[in-house]
């Protein structure tokens, strides 16, 4: 291997999640700041949390409420359309 061109190595790298939990990995860096851990991700815990300081679910939820009432567009029919067409070629 080339002499002084890999990074330091820290073995005991600590890692801080926004939910307080810490731990210690080995890393290029020394400590490492993550939004979600194995203690407060959805998969591990069981749980559904929706992290939504926008609004955008409530939205997305209301949007698919209304498509569903919405009555659904028939489409034209076949016999309708082509008699439109030969009109528009006459």
């Amino acid at each position: 291997m080339r002499a002084n061109i890999h990074p330091n190595w820290n073995p005991e790298a600590k890692v801080t999640c926004a939910c307080g939990e810490t731990f210690t990995t080995g890393s290029t860096v020394p400590s490492i700041r993550v939004e979600i851990c194995s203690k407060c991700h959805p998969f591990y815990t069981g749980t559904q949390r929706l992290i939504d300081t926008a609004g955008k679910v409530e939205r997305f939820k209301e949007r698919r409420a209304k498509a569903a009432a919405a009555p659904a567009k028939t489409k034209e029919a076949p016999a309708k359309k082509q008699k439109r067409e030969e009109k528009r070629i006459q």
